[in-house]
């Protein structure tokens, strides 16, 4: 069963090893994002965890994809972990007060990863089924995930969450090439009730993450 934690000092262990094998929680900025984390944690460990929640948006600046720094939106990341507390990965949710509209510059309220070890078992579509939960409880009338166009598998994790599609052009800020369409993927969160079950996918771990 997938279940989402809060980080702890517990479960920072498997997360640095995830880091350490190259697995990013950032599919926009990959490895960049893996190796400030690293240095992060080596510096403060506690102070990381610490900013993995942060709900009324005290924490630095965002880095973008191409190097810019927008405002920090209120937010906050669980792990995704198993029934035997194995890291199997990372999902974030952030939102503005008020509204459920996102500055431009921000692909989604949810974005997720899970880590290559632990992918095909499910846990991409019930956790994001249970992070709905959370912006239900805020009283969004909806979320906004992308992915890229051609990434069927996490379609289908979105779809199986009550999820609708429509096509966008990427931004400056969301995609490597500008060029490059993008996916934009509304779930209205009141649709999802319980976890499904997962369909059957390739990799559905690459949904943005900022």
């Amino acid at each position: 069963m997938t279940r989402l934690a809060r980080p702890d000092a517990a479960l920072l262990p498997a997360y640095v090893a995830a880091l350490n094998r190259d697995w990013s929680p950032d599919n926009v900025r990959g490895l960049v994002t893996t190796r400030e984390q690293l240095a992060a944690i080596d510096a403060d460990a506690a102070a990381f965890l610490e900013s993995l929640d942060d709900r009324d948006a005290r924490g630095a600046p965002i880095t973008l994809h191409d190097g810019s720094t927008m405002p920090r939106l209120p937010g906050y990341v669980r792990w995704i972990i198993d029934d035997a507390r194995d890291f199997c990965g990372a999902i974030n949710f952030r939102w503005q007060h008020g509204t459920a509209d996102l500055p431009d510059w921000v692909p989604g309220h949810i974005g997720y990863a899970v880590v290559p070890w632990q992918q095909r078992r499910g846990h991409a579509t019930r956790a994001l089924a249970l992070i709905l939960e959370d912006a239900r409880a805020l009283g969004l009338a909806h979320v906004d995930l992308t992915a890229e166009a051609d990434n069927l598998p996490s379609h289908a994790v979105i779809a199986a969450n009550g999820g609708t599609v429509r096509l966008q052009p990427s931004s400056n800020h969301t995609a490597t090439n500008t060029a490059q369409a993008r996916n934009s993927t509304w779930v209205p969160p009141h649709l999802t009730r319980e976890p499904p079950t997962a369909p059957p996918t390739k990799n559905p771990s690459d949904c943005s993450v900022l």
